[in-house]
C-alpha cells in the first residue's frame, strides 16, 4: 500500500487517457477543447463573485492545465486537480457548496480517466486522498455537503473503474497473448538452430570416424583422439535432440525437410537481387525469414504495394533490405510478433535491424548480420 501511496504522490506517470485509441487526435482535441471552456468558465466565475484581485489566471491554468496533462499523464492531471480544490476554496471561500458547478463537472472528468485506467489499488488510494483533500477543505463550515461530495466523488470513481475493467483485462489478454507468441517464436528459432548445428556436428562424426582410413599411418594415440571426439559429437546431437524434445509439442512432428538458406530467397521474390557469397547456414537461414516475414507482413499492411529485396556481403556484414511502397488499407491482424520475432534472430548472431516507415508511405526492414570468416 505504501508503494501504491508513492505511485500515486509522487512517483513518474506515463498512463495516457487515449492510449491505443483508434481516434486518438480527434478525442485529445475534443478534451482540450472541453478543459479550455472549464477553464474560461470558473474563471468568469471567480471574476464575477469575488473581487477581481487577478488570481483568476492561476485557476485558468490549474483547469486547463489538468485537462493538458491528463492525455499525458492521468495520475499527474488528478495531482494538479486535486491541488486546484484547494486552491479554488482558498479563492472562493464564499460559495455555499464545496464543489460549484464549474468545479465538479471539471473535477469528475478527471477522477473518470484514472478509475477507468489504473488499478484497483491506486483507485482506492486516489479515493481516500480526494476523500482527505474534501475534508481538508471543509474545515469547521459546510459540514452539511461534505458527505454528499465525498459520496459522489467516490461513486464517479467506481464508476470509470467499472467501465474501464474490461480494457484492463483487454490489456492482460494482449500481453499474455505477446509473451506466449515471443515464447513460441523464440522455440522455433531454437529448433532451426539445432537442425543446422546438427547438421555441421554430423559432420564432425564423420570426419572422426572415417579418419582411420583416410590418413594412412595414423598412429594408435590418433585413433583413439578421433573416436574420442566423435563419440563427444554424438553425445551432443543427442543432448540437443533431447532438449529439441522439450521445445516441440507433444503433436508436432519433426521437420525432415532441409533449412532455407540464401539460394531459397529468389523463391519469395524472384526479382531478389542476392549475392552469390557463401555464408554460415545459420546466417542463411535468418536472411531467409527475414525475407520472408517482411513481404508476408507488406502482403497484409500494404495488399497491392511493390516490394524490392535486396540481399548484400558489405565487410563482412550481411545486409537485408526488403521494402514495400504504398499500397492499399491494411487488413489487419499479425500483432507486431512477426517484427520482434526477426529482431530476436537477428540478436542471435549480434546483429541490428530496424524497421520504419520510408518518406514515399511506404515501409523498409534493414537486417545487418555480421558474418564470421
Amino acid at each position: 500500500m505504501i508503494r501504491t501511496l508513492l505511485q500515486v504522490v509522487l512517483l513518474r506517470d506515463r498512463t495516457r487517457v487515449f492510449d491505443g485509441f483508434r481516434h486518438r487526435r480527434v478525442l485529445s482535441a475534443l478534451v482540450l477543447v472541453y478543459g479550455l471552456i472549464m477553464a474560461i468558465g470558473i474563471s468568469q466565475e471567480y471574476v464575477d463573485s469575488e473581487e477581481p484581485d487577478g488570481w483568476w489566471p492561476l485557476l485558468f491554468a490549474i483547469y486547463g492545465g489538468s485537462f493538458v496533462l491528463m492525455l499525458h499523464s492521468t495520475l499527474a492531471a488528478w495531482r494538479l486537480a486535486t491541488a486546484g480544490l484547494l486552491v479554488t476554496r482558498l479563492l472562493m471561500a464564499s460559495e455555499p457548496e464545496l464543489l460549484g458547478p464549474w468545479s465538479l463537472t471539471w473535477y469528475i472528468p478527471v477522477l473518470l480517466a484514472v478509475g477507468m485506467i489504473h488499478s484497483g489499488r491506486v483507485a482506492l488510494v486516489v479515493g481516500l486522498v480526494t476523500a482527505g483533500m474534501v475534508v481538508l477543505i471543509t474545515g469547521s463550515g459546510w459540514t452539511e455537503y461534505l458527505v454528499p461530495t465525498i459520496g459522489i466523488l467516490l461513486l464517479v470513481l467506481l464508476l470509470g473503474y467499472a467501465f474501464g475493467a474490461r480494457g484492463r483485462a483487454e490489456q492482460r489478454f494482449h500481453s499474455e497473448r505477446d509473451e506466449k507468441a515471443a515464447l513460441v517464436e523464440r522455440a522455433r528459432i531454437a529448433r532451426e538452430m539445432h537442425d543446422v548445428v546438427a547438421h555441421h556436428m554430423s559432420l564432425v562424426v564423420v570426419r572422426c570416424e572415417t579418419a582411420p582410413y583416410r590418413i594412412t599411418d595414423l598412429s594408435e594415440a590418433g585413433r583413439r583422439e578421433f573416436a574420442e571426439l566423435g563419440a563427444a559429437a554424438r553425445a551432443a546431437i543427442t543432448d540437443m535432440q533431447q532438449l529439441l524434445g522439450v521445445l516441440r509439442a507433444e503433436d508436432q512432428r519433426a521437420d525432415r525437410t532441409p533449412q532455407p538458406g540464401l539460394a531459397d530467397i529468389r523463391a519469395l521474390h524472384a526479382d531478389a537481387s542476392v549475392t552469390e557469397t557463401e555464408v554460415p547456414e545459420a546466417v542463411g537461414l535468418t536472411a531467409y525469414r527475414i525475407v520472408q516475414e517482411a513481404l508476408t507482413n507488406a502482403g497484409r499492411h500494404a495488399p497491392g504495394a511493390t516490394t524490392s529485396v535486396s540481399v548484400e556481403l558489405v565487410d563482412r556484414e550481411l545486409r537485408v533490405l526488403v521494402r514495400n511502397t504504398a499500397g492499399g488499407p491494411s487488413l489487419g491482424g499479425g500483432g507486431g510478433h512477426g517484427l520482434r520475432g526477426m529482431r530476436e534472430r537477428v540478436a542471435v548472431h549480434g546483429g541490428s535491424m530496424t524497421a520504419e516507415p520510408t518518406a514515399d508511405g511506404g515501409f523498409e526492414v534493414l537486417a545487418k548480420i555480421p558474418v564470421a570468416r
